[in-house]
C-alpha cells in the first residue's frame, strides 16, 4: 500500500490538466516523464522527502541549540538552513573537503568549535546524495545501489544515538534534540528521523527487487558510534 501511495504521488506530478475554452479538461503528460519509469519517479520524491527531512531536522536543531547557527557566521537560523540546501552548488572550507561520515562525526568532537548542527547535517546529506548517486533526476538508464541506501538509513539511526548519548568533558549533550521530561515530552527528532530512515529503506528495497537482488539485513547495534561507509561502496 505505501508503495502505491507514492507512485500515485509522482503519477500526478507528471501529470497536467487544463481547462479549454470549450470547457473540457485536456490532460497532457510532461515529455521528460516518457524517459522515467516507475521507480524512477519513485526515487525522485523519494529523494527529495528525504531531503526536506534533513533540512527540517537541521531546522529543528538550531531552534533547540540556537548558539550553533551563529558560529557558521550567518545572517539567521533560515540562512543556516538554507545554506545546507544549496551544499552542492557551494564550497565548504571550513571541512577541508570532507563530507559524509567524517564531517558528520564532527558534531560529536569535543575539540570541535564550529557549527556542530551544520557539521550533523551537511555530513547526513551529503551521505543521502551518494546514496542517490548525486542526482536529482533519474531516468530509465540510471542506476541505485541498494547497500548504500542501507547505509544511509543505518546511519540515521547512529544519528539519533549519538545525539541522546554522546556528551562533552563536562557531561552535557553535545547538541540538544528530544526532551524526556514527563512534563514536556517531545520525541519530534526521533520521529522525523524515522521517517527519513523508512523512506532510505523503502528505496533500498525497491531498488533491490528491481536489481534482482535480495537484501541483505545485516545486524547493526544501534549503539553503534561509527558511520557506515557510503560513496565508497561498489
Amino acid at each position: 500500500m505505501r508503495w502505491l501511495a507514492v507512485l500515485f504521488v509522482v503519477m500526478l506530478t507528471a501529470c497536467s490538466t487544463k481547462l479549454g475554452k470549450d470547457g473540457r479538461t485536456d490532460t497532457t503528460v510532461a515529455p521528460k516523464y516518457l524517459l522515467k519509469s516507475e521507480v524512477d519517479r519513485i526515487a525522485d520524491t523519494n529523494r527529495a522527502e528525504v531531503v526536506n527531512g534533513l533540512l527540517l531536522i537541521a531546522d529543528k536543531l538550531y531552534k533547540r541549540n540556537p548558539k550553533e547557527w551563529k558560529k557558521s557566521g550567518a545572517v539567521s537560523r533560515e540562512a543556516a538552513v538554507e545554506r545546507l540546501r544549496q551544499r552542492q552548488y557551494r564550497s565548504w572550507p571550513e571541512f577541508n573537503g570532507q563530507r559524509e561520515g567524517a564531517v558528520a562525526s564532527l558534531a560529536f568532537t569535543e575539540a570541535y568549535a564550529g557549527d556542530r548542527v551544520m557539521a550533523l547535517v551537511f555530513g547526513l546529506l551529503t551521505m543521502a546524495d551518494a546514496a542517490f548517486e548525486h542526482k536529482e533526476e533519474f531516468y530509465i538508464l540510471d542506476s541505485l545501489n541498494e547497500m548504500k541506501l542501507y547505509n544511509s538509513a543505518r546511519n540515521m539511526e547512529v544519528a539519533v544515538w549519538k545525539l541522546g548519548h554522546d556528551r562533552n568533558g563536562a557531561g552535557e549533550l553535545f547538541l540538544l534534540s528530544n526532551e524526556l521530561d514527563p512534563a514536556n515530552r517531545n520525541l519530534s527528532f526521533e520521529r522525523e528521523f524515522g521517517r527519513v530512515m523508512g523512506l532510505l529503506d523503502f528505496m533500498a528495497q525497491i531498488v533491490a527487487d528491481r536489481n534482482g537482488r535480495g537484501l541483505s539485513r545485516l545486524t547493526h547495534s544501534v549503539v553503534s558510534t561509527i558511520f557506515l561507509p557510503v560513496s565508497f561502496l561498489k
